[in-house]
């Protein structure tokens, strides 16, 4: 790494953006004794008084809200999956437009600005930002999920077609079933998400790196609305940003305990439900807060080079023990099948595959728009110095590449047991409990199982504390050094939430909750999508 500088500071010629507005010019500074707040007085209220008033409310009337949740998540996924599937296919044309064009040349941090960060410590920071609990989840659960939908093939009910994807089934056939089921589920972690992380990443290192505007995502829309941004319309787009943030982690707080709930029910008879689900939300988001409170390098720089070295070891034990040669080939298979199905996964209109367009793929896209403004910030950070050519293809290829690599590794481990071996108990497992049985039918399965769940609960750790730094920052008016209570208060809360959700309907209200705050914020990505464009426009290129 580069010796360390201001990276607000351009190197080289930029075109910054002329605004009287100061960073924290808005806030509000209170010291209590050793404890101090340094907080923007509108976002951070309304935000934090919306998020109070949630827990309150859902945990007072647990009953009620379960069915309502559960009618909130069916209505938006059933009524407006073809607004998501769109919106997912424009951040993605949106990247390849901008990175094959002119403005690909634009370098962010000026045209003389050098990275900070080598490209193996680059992109492993790219990988490790994204989808951690979830692919630690999905990674054995939806490629079964889908090889057994597919393998089914196509059926006829009352006259109408209702296939399970639009790549039609492949009834009895298990090779076609794997292809297919391999395809679908890649698609919903390779390019479109990562296109979505990317088009708020880019908006929020060129804005701040470029344009020397607050590291916060109201600064993304200054091209359209001006000096208004500081004002009211900002106000509400930083608010949108921290439910939604908070309700995404929220969400995968809320899988991560599922799952080590059954991990440990699994190994150790600890009882299911949702007890154990609380207290482990309780107890991994105490550790979270210690991680807070000892700061970003010793907290959760550690912690993520702890998690990545023990996903890599637990990915290659599977690969060495595992069907080895079916994962080496299958890799590049269903790659091949993915860029294959494209196009058919991808249409939002006319889909008669509900289940899958709108139980999987709408959920997935308001999951990882919810998702963007705590992984754009973090890519945005670690990526100043680089051309916007080079930060969307690396953005886009390489994590897109790993979880290719990773669903291959555990999804074909799954279904080659179960087809060849005919090992049927994670086909018919609870969804949270399938990679253990995975692991089950593999040497040292004790052991991986064990590992299996301290990396959840480490994604976890990781994911509450970098999320709440994230959160904080934006509701510190793009203060990144703020006083640290105010972190604990929004790691404190994202816990509380989940505790919520978990009593208050379980995964479906989890969902419930993200796809609710993904659908305003994809409203925003979409104009935020325009304005970054004008601002690139603007901006010297790099020779």
């Amino acid at each position: 790494m580069t010796d360390k500088k201001d990276p607000m500071i351009p190197d080289g010629a930029v075109n910054p953006i002329d605004t009287d507005y100061q960073v924290g010019q808005d806030n509000i500074i209170v010291n209590v004794g050793p404890f101090g707040l340094d907080i923007h007085n509108r976002v951070f209220a309304i935000s934090g008084l919306l998020v109070v008033a949630f827990v309150v409310l859902t945990l007072a009337f647990q009953n009620q809200v379960e069915p309502m949740f559960s009618g909130m998540r069916s209505w938006l996924t059933s009524n407006l999956d073809g607004f998501f599937l769109a919106a997912g296919n424009v951040f993605v044309l949106v990247c390849f437009v901008v990175a094959f064009s002119p403005l690909g040349r634009v370098r962010l941090g000026g045209t003389e600005a050098t990275p900070d960060y080598s490209y193996l410590g680059w992109f492993s920071m790219l990988f490790a930002a994204g989808m951690g609990i979830g692919l630690m989840f999905f990674g054995v659960s939806e490629p079964l999920s889908h090889f057994g939908s597919a393998l089914g093939g196509t059926a006829v009910e009352n006259g109408v077609r209702t296939d399970w994807a639009p790549l039609g089934g492949a009834a009895g056939d298990a090779a076609a079933a794997t292809r297919l089921g391999m395809a679908a589920t890649i698609f919903h972690w390779a390019l479109h998400p990562w296109a979505i992380y990317a088009v708020l990443a880019l908006g929020l290192a060129l804005f701040s790196f470029n344009k020397g505007l607050p590291l916060t995502i109201r600064s993304v829309f200054y091209p359209l609305l001006g000096e208004r941004v500081w004002g009211w319309p900002g106000h509400f787009i930083d608010i949108l940003a921290v439910l939604a943030t908070l309700f995404g982690l929220a969400t995968s707080l809320g899988y991560g305990a599922a799952q080590a709930s059954s991990g440990l029910n699994f190994l150790f008879g600890v009882p299911l439900g949702n007890t154990t689900q609380v207290l482990l939300v309780m107890g991994i988001s105490a550790i979270a807060l210690a991680s807070v409170v000892a700061g970003l390098d010793a907290g959760v720089k550690r912690l993520s080079e702890i998690n990545m070295l023990l996903a890599l070891l637990l990915m290659l034990f599977v690969i060495t023990v595992g069907p080895t040669l079916d994962i080496v080939t299958g890799f590049f298979a269903n790659l091949g099948a993915y860029l294959e199905y494209l196009p058919a996964l991808a249409n939002p209109v006319g889909r008669e595959d509900v289940n899958y367009s709108q139980g999987w793929t709408a959920f997935y896209w308001a999951w990882w728009i919810s998702w963007s403004p705590f992984v754009g910030m973090f890519i945005a950070r670690v990526s100043r110095g680089r051309t916007v050519r080079e930060f969307i293809v690396s953005v886009l290829i390489v994590p897109s590449l790993a979880c290719v690599l990773w669903m291959t590794v555990f999804g074909e481990t799954a279904i080659t047991q179960l087809v060849r071996d005919g090992y049927e108990a994670a086909s018919q497992a609870e969804l949270p409990l399938q990679l253990f049985t995975m692991l089950d039918a593999l040497p040292l399965a004790q052991i991986t199982s064990f590992i299996a769940i301290v990396l959840v609960v480490v994604f976890f750790v990781t994911s509450s504390d970098s999320g709440s730094l994230v959160i904080d920052v934006i509701s510190a008016g793009g203060k990144v050094d703020a006083p640290v209570p105010q972190r604990v208060f929004w790691a404190v809360f994202q816990g509380l939430v989940a505790i919520a959700l978990i009593l208050g309907g379980g995964l479906v209200a989890l969902q419930a909750m993200a796809v609710s705050t993904g659908l305003p914020f994809a409203i925003v990505l979409l104009v935020a999508s325009v304005s970054i464009i004008k601002g690139l426009a603007s901006e010297p290129r790099s020779s």
